[in-house]
């Protein structure tokens, strides 16, 4: 079984420590943005980010997380700050229209993009947490491809009870409505699913 393979020890190497200078310099950076500012909603947020970013690093040394994954969570956790201080003629950058698709609906939003870039990167997550625990021929099979993707989303969906959360207790946000939520959602599912057709076909290694 692959959970029980022995596990070579952890070496932290230069690539992570420019990772957390990275994700430093974002923070504090940002972070005094939106003090400056009084945006209490990103402000939480960048407690958040912090929080995952110790989370993450105390649990390093026995999850061993793919250094595919931390870039990911990194490049994530950066995005995620400048869609909320970053503004373009006036708006947050998370409110820009990238590509207009649709008429109907606000598609494609740099917010859709970093849904399906995060949770894509979650779903890399928990494909490696996962496989720890079964045998290579099971992460071949559809069913491991199927519960990672879940799993994904899942975490995708909880992000979305967060957001609901700041709607009640903050008097203002940038959250959005039922439909910006549904459109959330679907930028979360395409991103797990991309992310596991990447692993599938090699494109990402999943490797520490």
């Amino acid at each position: 079984m692959a959970g029980s393979s022995q596990k070579q020890p952890v070496v932290y190497e230069l690539r992570h420590y420019i990772l957390i200078a990275i994700l430093a310099l974002a923070v504090i950076g940002f972070g005094i943005r939106f003090l400056i500012d009084v945006n209490h909603e990103f402000l939480i947020y960048v407690v958040v980010v912090v929080t995952g970013a110790i989370i993450v690093a105390l649990s390093h040394r026995k999850v061993q997380y793919p250094f595919a994954c931390l870039v990911g969570l990194t490049v994530w956790a950066v995005l995620h700050l400048a869609g909320g201080g970053i503004k373009i003629n006036g708006d947050v950058l998370y409110a820009l229209i990238l590509i207009p698709i649709s008429e109907t609906y606000s598609i494609l939003r740099y917010d859709q993009v970093i849904h399906a870039w995060g949770f894509g990167t979650a779903t890399l997550v928990m494909y490696a947490l996962l496989a720890n625990l079964v045998s290579p021929n099971d992460t071949r099979k559809f069913s491991f491809a199927l519960l990672v993707v879940l799993a994904g989303i899942g975490l995708g969906a909880f992000n979305e009870n967060i957001e609901f959360l700041l709607t009640v207790t903050l008097p203002q946000t940038g959250v959005g409505g039922y439909i910006n939520t549904s459109l959330d959602l679907c930028a979360n599912l395409f991103g797990a699913v991309v992310a596991v057709l990447l692993i599938r076909f090699r494109v990402i290694s999943i490797s520490r």
